[in-house]
C-alpha cells in the first residue's frame, strides 16, 4: 500500500511515517498543508491518504476540504481523517462527500497501533470507519421519545459497534457471543429503528449513522 500523509504537527507526521514504514506501508509523501497534499495525490496516485482535519493556513476544516477535493479528482480515494477532538460535524461532512473508503478517528488512536492500522486497512479496502467516541456522542444526543431508547443494553452495544464499521464476526468476537446471536440482535435493532435489514458493509454503517444523526 502507498499512502500520502497531510499533518502539520511535525512529530506526529514523522511518527506516522515511521509507524507505517515499519508495517511495510510505503509513505509516498508526507506534507504539512492542503496545497502540497493535493499536489502529492496528483503526482503519486496513492492507494490511501491520512489527513489531519485542521491544516494551515486557518486551522479550521482545511483537511476535510482537501480530502473532499482529492476525492473529487480521484473518486473513491480512501481517506482516513484524524482529529484532535470529537467533532461529529466534520465526520458528517466527510461522509456527505462520499461513503466508500472514508474514516474518521481521534489522533489518540494512532498510539493504539493495532486500532489505527486496522482502521487504515479497512478504509483502504473501501470500508467506513468511525471513531467510537463520535458514535458515543451521537447516541447520547437523543430525544426522550426516541425509538433508540427501546433498545436493550446489548442491542445498544451492537449498534455502536455496527456504527464503528465492524462486521458481524468482529462484533461477535468483541462481545464474546456467537455470530447467530449478533444477527438476531441486528434484526431486532433494524426492526425497532425502521432500518432496512438488507444493507451490508459500509452501507449498513451509513444507515446506522444516518439514524443516529437524525
Amino acid at each position: 500500500m502507498r499512502v500520502v500523509i497531510a499533518e502539520d504537527d511535525t512529530l506526529l507526521r514523522e511518527g506516522l511515517v515511521l509507524l507505517l514504514a515499519g508495517e511495510g506501508i510505503e509513505v509516498a509523501a508526507a506534507v504539512d498543508n492542503p496545497v502540497d497534499f493535493l499536489a502529492a495525490v496528483r503526482a503519486e496516485r496513492p492507494d490511501a491518504a491520512v489527513v489531519d482535519v485542521r491544516l494551515p493556513p486557518d486551522f479550521k476544516a482545511e483537511g476535510i476540504e482537501a480530502a473532499a477535493a482529492a476525492r473529487r479528482e480521484r473518486p473513491g480515494l480512501p481517506v482516513l481523517v484524524l482529529s484532535a477532538y470529537v467533532e461529529d460535524s466534520y465526520a458528517t461532512e466527510l461522509l456527505a462527500n462520499g461513503a466508500d473508503g472514508v474514516g474518521y478517528l481521534l489522533k489518540e488512536r494512532v498510539g493504539k497501533v493495532e486500532q489505527f492500522l486496522d482502521a487504515l486497512h479497512r478504509v483502504a479496502r473501501g470500508g467506513t470507519v468511525m471513531d467510537p467516541e463520535v458514535v458515543s456522542q451521537l447516541m447520547v444526543r437523543r430525544r426522550a421519545d426516541d425509538p433508540i431508547r427501546s433498545l436493550t443494553p446489548r442491542e445498544r452495544e451492537v449498534l455502536a459497534l455496527m456504527a464503528e464499521g465492524l462486521a458481524n464476526p468482529d462484533i461477535a468476537a468483541r462481545l464474546v457471543v456467537t455470530e447467530t446471536a449478533v444477527s438476531k440482535h441486528i434484526r431486532n435493532i433494524f426492526a425497532k429503528l425502521g432500518l432496512a435489514h438488507g444493507d451490508t458493509g459500509h452501507r449498513r454503517v451509513l444507515a446506522v449513522l444516518a439514524y443516529l444523526k437524525s
